[in-house]
Formats: C-alpha cells, structure tokens, sequence
C-alpha cells in the first residue's frame, strides 16, 4: 500500500469505532460521548467512503469488508438522526387556530455560571415573555440579577448553587406542591410540582440537569441514565399531562433517551422539524441537541425555536405549546417499551441507586 491509502485505510477503521462503541451498552464516559456528534461522524463518514472508493481497487478482502463496514456505519448514524431532519414525519402535531387560552410557553436557558452577561437573557426574556423560565447553572449572582424579572413572575423556586447545578425556576402561572428532589446525587437537585394553565388545568413539570458522562463530571453514564429514567417511569405511572424539561446532557437519538421515551410516553416535538442543537455556541462544526422540552401527547406546537446566544456555551431553547386533550387520539404517540426494555429500564435505575421513591 502507498502512505495516502494506508492513511484513508486507518482512518476507515477508526471511524468505524464510534458505531461499534454506540451499539454496546457500556456505560463508560468515552463509549457513551460517541451518542452526542453523530451528525459530525456522518459527515466524516460520507468523506471517507468517498477517498476509499477514489484511492481502493478492490481486489482485496479487507478493503471490500472494511467499505461495507464503512457504509453500514453510514447508514447506522443516518437512521439514528433522520427522525429529526425535516424529511422525517412530525410526531407532534402544529396547532391550528387562534384561542391562546390553552397555550403555555416555556424559555429554557443553561446560563453557565461564568457567564457574566446577565442583561442578555434578561433581555431575552422580556422579548419572548415566556409563561415558565427555567435556568440552570445559576448560582446567588445570577440570582441577584434576575430579581428584576419577579414582578412579572409572580411564582418561583430558587436552589443558588456553585457546583454548576444551580437551578431557577420562575413562572407567571400558578406553581403547586413544588418540591425539590435530589433523586441520585445529593449535589444535583431537580425541581418537580405543578403548573396551573390559564383554563385550570394542572400539569406535572420537572425539571432536571443530571450530570453528564465526561472525564471531568462523571465517569459513566449510569447516574444520568438513572435520573432520566425514574423520572420517565414516575411520568408513565401518574398518568398526569406532563412537561419535562432542562438540560438533560443527552441526545436525542441516544438509546437512554429513546428509551426514556418508550418508557415515559412523551413525546419530542423536534422529531421531523429539525435537530435545534444547543451546545456548544462556540463550535458551529461541534453542535448537538442537549436542551430538551418533553410532553404528553395532549400538546401540540404552537413554536419550538433555539434562540441567540447569551454568552453561555448553550443556547436558549423557546417552546409555546397548546394543550389540546383530543390530539391524544390523533398523535403517534412514541412505541411502547418491550419486557426486555422495562427490564433494562429497571437496571439501569437500581444501578443509580435512586435515594427516593417517586416525583
């Protein structure tokens, strides 16, 4: 072999890694960081498979196996991220009409602790005026400069923290019953209650930012795998309408989240409208969806956008929803979880070992 094809040959075979590593279970931080960039990884494929076809002759059996790898590879990420490209069918209906009585809106903002531009998401808000801003990250400082947003929101809960799992929620609907859980980790809190919508109705929120697999947070994914999934197995049994939001520092198209979903019954109303990456705002080649809104399938969309950067390496996420209790009976709702799933469910959670019983 010449050094250019030894070079696309090695390459082949390292980018055939992140598709072996995502079709295992292994728990480890470096296996489960290969789920966040598979748009990137798509990409890199689609180069590859190029210079190999250009560079290879084919008359051996490692190049043709390697190319047939190479595009199993392809197809394999293609798949996993198709549901949320705008050729993919919307699974949550866009809602048809003018009565705003039944809307909700929702601005969901990781802050960053370090970030000092505070009159940016300030300004955003008084922009968007959402009905529910949730923040995570924020410590005492931040605050202290968003007391100038209490007027208009009326109902708070407020856990300052340094650790950068701070986490604020404010609304100008009605909060009930509004606790604060620490389901894994007693350094990450997570807020759960009620919010009343204009018409009376009650919905169950929570809200979370479990920590992330990664050489500087945690090792595994198995605390954030946990929290996501007791939390999705509590949405399935209270049988509530439901939001679940924040920064779930996950995908996604990871099998914990579609998992999740299978578990829970919510609904992602991303899937055939586009990724809406939020992190990082540094990085446009380095881009992937962390910031999510969860629902019941008694929702449809009003508007789902991303919105400009704060100066956090995460962007706002804006969602205004209408609850609408007979799209339940026209909406595909997400494929249910199979034995073997609940199964797996169940030990992924007793692995977190969960330190409460329900939200």
């Amino acid at each position: 072999m010449e050094v250019h094809e030894i070079m696309v040959f090695v390459l082949g075979i390292v980018l055939f890694i992140p598709t072996l590593a995502s079709i295992t279970r292994f728990d480890q931080w470096w296996v489960r960081g290969f789920d966040f960039p598979r748009i990137q990884i798509s990409f890199l494929l689609i180069g590859e498979i190029i210079a190999f076809i250009l560079i290879f002759s084919f008359d051996s059996f490692w190049e043709i196996a390697l190319l047939i790898l190479l595009i199993f590879s392809l197809f394999y990420q293609l798949v996993r991220i198709y549901p949320y490209t705008p050729f993919a069918k919307k699974k949550v209906e866009s809602f048809n009409g003018n009565d705003s009585k039944n809307h909700i809106s929702l601005l969901v903002s990781n802050v960053l602790t370090t970030n000092t531009s505070y009159d940016k998401l300030i300004n955003l808000v008084e922009s968007r005026n959402p009905d529910i801003l949730l923040t995570l990250e924020t410590d005492k400082k931040w605050e202290s400069e968003l007391e100038v947003l209490e007027d208009d929101y009326k109902y708070s809960k407020k856990i300052p923290m340094d650790n950068l799992y701070g986490m604020h929620l404010y609304s100008k609907l009605e909060l009930k019953n509004i606790k604060v859980k620490y389901i894994i980790d007693d350094e990450i809190p997570s807020i759960h209650g009620h919010v009343i919508l204009p018409n009376g109705h009650p919905v169950k929120i929570h809200c979370l930012h479990p920590k992330p697999p990664s050489p500087t947070e945690d090792l595994t994914s198995t605390n954030r795998d946990a929290e996501l999934l007791f939390v999705g197995r509590d949405v399935k049994k209270d049988q509530e309408t439901v939001l679940v939001l924040g920064d779930l520092n996950d995908v996604a198209w990871s099998r914990t989240t579609k998992l999740f979903q299978k578990i829970s019954g919510l609904m992602d109303p991303r899937m055939g409208r586009g990724f809406y990456n939020t992190f990082h705002t540094g990085y446009f080649f380095l881009r992937w969806p962390l910031d999510h809104v969860f629902h019941t399938s008694d929702f449809t969309l009003v508007e789902l956008a991303r919105l400009r950067n704060i100066g956090s390496d995460h962007f706002p996420m804006y969602i205004k929803l209408n609850y609408e209790p007979r799209a339940e009976y026209f909406q595909d709702k997400p494929e249910e979880a199979d034995s073997e799933e609940k199964d797996w469910a169940e030990e992924k959670i007793n692995n977190g070992n969960p330190t409460e019983m329900d939200v």
